[in-house]
């Protein structure tokens, strides 16, 4: 298949690449000179503008910054939904909130294009490994249309209901994620202030009923694990400003669905407080240091 992709950032470039090892023929296009020249190199083709790689192809995939690159692609003056064909199939990895995903996608359906909203979770280590699931909201005949094509990304496609649903489970998830991460960061910090061995008290924890996620396979403090960014300066990994983005993106939501998200809006001051003492581009699991005593030495 023909496939466009457009945003080739530290997720988007090596989900393309995964795409051209499964034999698909590939036009990208990214405002980043090098980013283009290495999908090149690779064998992709290059397309000056959206708007030349949407007249080419079979299929559309994006993973850009934010709504607003979103909108602008799809939706401006010469974006994609004034150039592709009617019945081409568009996709978007953004991690964006829903009614934008629920906007473009009308847009779309509007203009003849089956559209699925399909953001992402596993980290640039799942996006060069393939293994990256996959949160898709769109028409059920729509998203097993797409799903081979998914598969060459990503280990877990999971359909999550109509044109938007898919953003909404990321959000979901990654406010759940930084909730959880600030509290095995507390439970840590306070466990070795009293005294407790830091590998000891996750053992514990972990055996126990606080066992998650953030604790027993990306604990937050430094000398329980080996292979999370705490025993690597807090280096690589899911960033504190993506972390943030993606709070936001849920407070958003929640302010237009008026639920409360009191835990959720916590996180987001917090994690927006450790940003703000310049620490966004550590790992979000980072977050400890605002807890731990000894952070500074």
């Amino acid at each position: 298949m023909h496939i466009g992709f457009i945003g080739l950032g530290n997720m988007g470039a090596p989900m393309a690449r995964n795409l051209l090892a499964a034999g698909h023929r590939l036009s990208v296009h990214d405002l980043s000179a090098p980013a283009v020249a290495g999908l090149a190199q690779a064998g992709a083709t290059v397309a000056d503008s959206p708007a030349a790689l949407a007249r080419e192809v079979e299929l559309i995939i994006t993973m850009l910054p934010a709504s607003a690159h979103v909108k602008g692609v799809y939706l401006g003056e010469d974006g994609l939904l004034a150039q592709v064909r009617p019945g081409v199939m568009l996709i978007d990895s953004s991690t964006i909130d829903p009614l934008s995903a629920r906007e473009v996608a009308a847009a779309a359906r509007e203009h003849g294009n089956p559209m699925l909203d399909a953001p992402v979770s596993g980290g640039t280590a799942g996006a060069a490994a393939g293994t990256l699931t996959f949160m898709v909201g769109g028409e059920t005949a729509d998203f097993e249309r797409a799903r081979p094509v998914l598969a060459a990304m990503g280990k877990n496609i999971v359909h999550c209901g109509p044109a938007g649903n898919g953003q909404v489970a990321k959000v979901a998830n990654n406010m759940l994620l930084g909730i959880s991460m600030i509290g095995v960061a507390e439970a840590m910090s306070l466990g070795v202030a009293l005294g407790m061995e830091p590998k000891v008290l996750a053992g514990v924890i972990n055996s126990s009923s606080g066992r998650c996620w953030s604790s027993d396979s990306y604990n937050p403090f430094p000398g329980v694990m080996d292979n999370v960014p705490a025993a690597h300066g807090y280096s690589g990994g899911f960033g504190t400003d993506l972390m943030l983005k993606d709070l936001g993106l849920a407070s958003e939501a929640a302010r237009q669905a008026r639920q409360p998200v009191i835990l959720g809006a916590l996180a987001q001051q917090l994690y927006q407080a450790f940003s703000a003492q310049g620490n966004g581009a550590l790992d979000f699991s980072a977050i400890v240091n605002l807890y731990r005593k000894d952070a500074n030495a």
